[in-house]
């Protein structure tokens, strides 16, 4: 075993599968050129040709075929026990809480995280709209996306991701709904509504600037229910107010507030190996950066 390189054994098992270097660079997000370099690395180390290839065609040797076929049963028990062992690492379930409604950004990565690492399970939990923490602090859930901001010294704050223009969510018959964009001062002729207790002051402030006399609300359904009752007003960000919309409610951009952002949270100091990573993906997502999870079917035998 002196001396062996699993990834050179990764590209070989990829590029059998395949029969295309290219093909196998996408799988493993790596050059063409890096294909060859691995596999001629591998080919000194057995000191025998593994492969043939032509301008045509690209197919294994006698010795390749017979080295495959022993070394992939080896190779998955490996990756096995690599993924079994990570699972523990990890605490084998992934609890993600989430405000609103799970954004592309969100589901994103979720999916990136679930591909990187398909053996912890996951679960997801609407995060109420009056109670952005509690689940947290209850254990409930491991990590949440959750409106900023975000000023509980118990808490630490991961990524913020998703910051969008606010609009005002109004009744189709309120004076405002024909008003093509509003300025943040306008906002004190709309009687706001509010997420309620146990949501901290400075909280729910931020989601309702200036909201002294208006309703509050448990969930996001219920303040819509009273927008469309021309009870009250509600300001939600763009994605928010493009996913709820219907015929009875009009979404007003306002000019002039703090864009609305998202940020993933979770108990200071309790952060598992899972959480970390979930982090990473949503950063990765944000950022646009593609992941390094590998495709399904890929021998990529995942890093501990």
């Amino acid at each position: 075993m002196g001396g062996l390189e699993i990834r050179e054994l990764e590209c070989f098992l990829v590029l059998a599968d395949e029969l295309h270097f290219g093909r196998t660079g996408e799988r493993l997000y790596l050059s063409q050129s890096r294909v060859s370099q691995l596999l001629a690395a591998l080919e000194r180390r057995l000191g025998a040709r593994l492969v043939e290839r032509t301008s045509r065609r690209v197919r294994l040797t006698p010795f390749g075929d017979a080295f495959v076929a022993e070394l992939r049963p080896s190779y998955e028990q490996l990756a096995d026990v690599v993924a079994k062992a990570r699972a523990t690492a990890l605490g084998g379930t992934l609890r993600i809480g989430f405000q609103g409604a799970a954004n592309t950004c969100l589901t994103g990565a979720l999916g990136a995280f679930r591909a990187a690492y398909p053996e912890v399970r996951t679960q997801v939990t609407e995060v109420p709209l009056c109670d952005p923490f509690g689940a947290l602090r209850r254990g409930e859930v491991d990590t949440a996306a959750v409106l900023l901001p975000v000023a509980e010294p118990d808490l630490e704050l991961g990524p913020v991701f998703s910051e969008q223009q606010q609009t005002l969510a109004v009744s189709v018959r309120h004076p405002y709904a024909s008003r093509p964009s509003l300025t943040a001062a306008e906002l004190a002729g709309a009687r706001l509504i509010a997420p309620a207790a146990p949501a901290p002051a400075y909280w729910r402030t931020a989601q309702a600037p200036g909201a002294d006399d208006g309703p509050a609300v448990a969930t996001l359904q219920e303040g819509l229910t009273l927008v469309a009752a021309d009870i009250g007003a509600m300001l939600l960000c763009r994605p928010s107010a493009e996913y709820h919309a219907r015929d009875d409610i009009a979404f007003v951009p306002v000019e002039g507030l703090p864009a609305s952002a998202l940020g993933v949270v979770w108990r200071r100091g309790g952060a598992t190996a899972a959480v970390r990573a979930f982090a990473d993906a949503l950063a990765g997502v944000r950022d646009g950066v593609r992941g390094g999870a590998p495709r399904r079917g890929s021998s990529r035998i995942p890093a501990p």
